[in-house]
């Protein structure tokens, strides 16, 4: 690797610090805000720095990782246990709102602890709001979300229903779908017009306090 200056040590400092705090990698806005740049393109810049001298990466089908680099790691390495998924915006667990599909930084999750093999299709969207609390999803919470899957009843899912997001248990009744949430004072959702599936629930990580 090529010699860092001291801001890209700094920078590169912040990133692993970040994942390691919070499991999370920062978004440009939050490194820009850490170091006090005037914009996000002045991280952008001492990022891609980082990039061309080796010292951050990009995971298959993913964007925007940035994922440090262990000089000391072996080349021919096997499957990583932990691997980076892209966090696209919030999903109401509660009443159903518009949201953004906007990436908003990433998060690293333990394949092998959760049981699951992440792929390009594989999403994280932040929970906001307690209407699944019975399913033990708090706000807070990421939903690790799989693309193009699909759902069977009881399993929950990220749904756009009427024009609006909302990640809910997904049940069938008498043939036709609907939504149900795990919290009483929560009604259930039926389709006025319609109902799609943006994918399925694979796993739940939950951010350290």
């Amino acid at each position: 690797m090529k010699e860092l200056t001291a801001r890209q040590q700094q920078i590169l400092r912040f990133i692993q610090g970040k994942q390691d705090s919070d499991g999370l990698s920062p978004t440009f806005r939050e490194i820009a805000a850490h170091f006090r740049f005037r914009s996000p393109n002045a991280a952008l810049a001492h990022v891609q720095a980082l990039f061309a001298k080796g010292c951050l990466k990009n995971l298959p089908g993913r964007a925007r990782t940035l994922q440090p680099v262990d000089p000391n790691a072996p080349k021919n390495r096997l499957r990583p246990r932990v691997v980076s998924v892209p966090i696209y915006g919030v999903i109401p667990a509660g009443l159903p709102q518009d949201t953004s599909q906007e990436e908003e930084g990433c998060v690293l999750i333990d394949v092998e602890t959760l049981g699951i093999k992440p792929s390009a299709r594989t999403f994280g969207l932040k929970v906001r709001g307690d209407s699944m609390t019975g399913r033990a999803i708090l706000d807070g919470d990421i939903a690790i979300i799989e693309h193009g899957v699909q759902p069977r009843p009881g399993d929950v899912v990220a749904a756009l229903i009427d024009g609006q997001v909302t990640l809910k248990t997904f049940l069938m009744q008498r043939g036709k779908p609907y939504l149900r949430a795990e919290n009483p004072r929560y009604p259930n959702l039926i389709p006025q017009e319609e109902l799609q599936i943006q994918g399925v629930m694979v796993a739940l990580v939950r951010k350290r306090k």
